[in-house]
């Protein structure tokens, strides 16, 4: 084998090797976490799916879940006057009305029921449990779920760990600070769906790498709060309102390190073809290749 054959077998050797790094290694174990105490997602199954295909294709990582228990209870719904009201109709809306505390009665006991079998699904995430994973991702939670610890949670994650958010990940915890302060922001509100040019803030990083300059995509966008630019590593943006379109920065991806630990959230993931659709795919696995220090990616943010 002449010098230049040789010299082109090792480069490409190196190149090969970069992009599995870590792959090739003992698979790391993540939890996912799909429980929800708020808007419930119809896209966590193919959340679910997505995971566990990119789990067992990359052979990275696997996959342990927290899963919604089944059967939750529904609130009755308060009885409202009919709009062209009759004597019988006069007497069923009393009926109606009459029978409505005993039914919110009946729905709260069964509900409290419910949460917890929530409570006791989320004991995965003590400090003890916790111990079994490298990494969690909360994929389309919502709402104050019932953790054993919160702070313990974030604390582990800060020891070194790994944490991956998608889409209503930030719409999760509002009320308390360390979990928003360590993801970086949270969800404000959002408009009507809309097709977007995400711009590609560092295209050497494992989860853009694979995309050009932008990136146009179809989903609901986030808008954000307590978001501080310099306290991130920004990945995806907007340079204008989803809806608007007036000038502005509107993050949609960014990591950052956490004591030890690492996060990566993508605010995108609402719809269910944006989970099938191979370049989330991609964006997704770099992202949590990176925090389970997998793969490399320089980042830079203040404190």
């Amino acid at each position: 084998m002449n010098i230049t054959r040789r010299a082109t077998l090792v480069a490409l050797l190196l190149v090969v090797s970069s992009l599995f790094a870590g792959a090739a290694g003992k698979p790391k174990k993540l939890l996912v976490v799909t429980v929800t105490s708020g808007f419930r997602h119809s896209s966590i199954a193919t959340a679910e799916k997505v995971l566990s295909k990119l789990a067992t294709e990359s052979g990275a990582f696997t996959v342990d879940f927290v899963r919604q228990p089944p059967n939750e209870p529904q609130p009755p719904q308060k009885p409202a006057p009919p709009k062209n009201p009759g004597a019988a109709d006069e007497q069923a809306l009393k009926a109606a009305e009459a029978a409505f505390p005993g039914l919110t009665k009946e729905y709260e006991a069964k509900h409290a029921v419910w949460v917890k079998q929530q409570a006791e699904a989320l004991k995965k995430l003590s400090a003890e449990s916790l111990k079994a994973y490298d990494g969690v991702v909360f994929a389309n939670t919502t709402g104050d779920l019932p953790l054993p610890d919160n702070q313990a949670f974030v604390d582990w994650i800060r020891s070194g760990k790994a944490f991956i958010g998608t889409h209503s990940a930030s719409d999760t915890f509002h009320g308390f600070h360390p979990y928003v302060e360590a993801l970086g922001a949270e969800f404000l509100t959002h408009g009507a769906q809309a097709t977007v040019e995400c711009l590609n803030q560092d295209p050497k990083h494992p989860a853009c790498a694979h995309l050009e300059k932008s990136w146009k995509i179809h989903d609901e966008i986030y808008i954000m709060k307590s978001f501080e630019r310099p306290r991130v590593h920004g990945l995806l943006s907007l340079n204008k309102h989803p809806n608007e379109n007036t000038p502005g920065d509107y993050p949609i991806a960014w990591c950052r390190e956490v004591g030890k630990g690492r996060i990566f959230y993508t605010s995108l993931g609402h719809r269910e073809d944006v989970w099938e659709n191979p370049v989330y795919q991609k964006h997704l696995l770099g992202g949590i290749r990176w925090a389970l220090k997998q793969a490399k990616g320089r980042i830079h943010h203040a404190p």
